[in-house]
């Protein structure tokens, strides 16, 4: 049984119309939903939780770590991220989605300010660069997705005061 955590700030569901519509659980429960099957035992934790639902207790009892980030990465504090890392260092999987790039325990464990180039509305060509793997099974060599938001790396570390180090 692998053992998922999906966090959330649960912010845009509370504060957003549109996202409500799509998303009236919140993120965190419709990617949980997703998941969920006989292999896989999910729970969720919202920014809103005490700890944001990163307890000693939740993390301890994790396989993976699903991260799903936007615009409130400064309000998770310090000693969370210290004890997300901490986790990850010992062997617990992280999953960073959506803007996590910009979360404190992304840049932590990059080490870089992780700034990087973003566009919307590019055409973008994916490549399946392992067709004979099982999460492969049924997708073209190559496919075009027409408007596609896109991130482009290497992440700038242009700024160093920006870099948030390893302890």
């Amino acid at each position: 049984m692998i053992k998922v955590t999906v966090w959330n700030e649960n912010f845009h569901e509370k504060n957003d119309p549109r996202v409500t519509e799509i998303y009236p659980g919140g993120i965190h429960n419709f990617i949980a939903d997703f998941l969920r099957c006989d292999d896989v035992e999910v729970r969720v934790a919202t920014l809103d939780d005490e700890e944001c639902g990163l307890t000693d207790e939740v993390l301890a009892d994790t396989d993976v770590l699903v991260y799903w980030s936007h615009v409130k990465h400064k309000l998770v504090p310090d000693e969370i991220v210290e004890r997300v890392q901490k986790y990850i260092l010992g062997g617990m999987g992280f999953i960073p989605l959506h803007s996590a790039h910009y979360s404190k325990i992304f840049r932590r464990m990059m080490g870089t300010s992780s700034t990087l180039k973003w566009r919307e509305g590019a055409r973008e060509r994916i490549w399946t660069i392992m067709p004979n793997h099982p999460i492969a099974e049924g997708v073209d060599e190559t496919f075009v997705l027409e408007a596609e938001e896109m991130y482009g790396e290497p992440f700038d570390i242009a700024n160093p005061d920006d870099i948030i180090f390893m302890g």
